[in-house]
């Protein structure tokens, strides 16, 4: 049985290669997603990382694991959704701004998708002006 937050962890070292920026990004310090991984590769019985300290790259297993470790997730994250009767549906609108989507905003939706595959989600990008007009006539939620 694979550990959600191990998987979680892999998927953000494989998404940065950089255990840093994925601790950075999990709000983790840096040997807890060296543990998170080194204890994912015991699981599985291979590497599945490349590193020196300069470098880290996705090995061939690695690679492989990037699938799987996505589809586990969806799974995990449906069956818990469903059996906690908290599921989100429907379509969320919402906007941000340009500079926010260029940074932070990727890493969170992957985590909203995660937690709520139901959500059909529409971005609309816009000046903070032209997205409080959006929202104050109800064109965002």
């Amino acid at each position: 049985m694979y550990d959600p937050s191990q998987l979680r962890t892999f998927l953000a070292v494989a998404q940065t290669l950089s255990f840093t920026q994925a601790a950075r990004r999990l709000g983790l310090r840096q040997s807890t997603v060296s543990q998170h991984v080194r204890r994912l590769e015991d699981a599985v019985g291979r590497q599945l990382f490349s590193r020196d300290t300069h470098s880290v790259e996705l090995t061939e297993d690695g690679e492989a694991m990037l699938g799987f470790a996505r589809r586990i997730l969806a799974v995990h994250e449906q069956a818990t959704a469903f059996f906690t009767g908290t599921r989100l549906r429907g379509r969320l609108r919402f906007g941000a701004s340009e500079d926010f989507v260029l940074t932070r905003l990727p890493e969170i939706l992957e985590g909203f998708r995660y937690d709520h595959p139901e959500v059909d989600l529409e971005l609309t990008v816009e000046l903070s002006g032209t997205l409080h007009e959006q929202l104050t006539a109800g064109r965002l939620d």
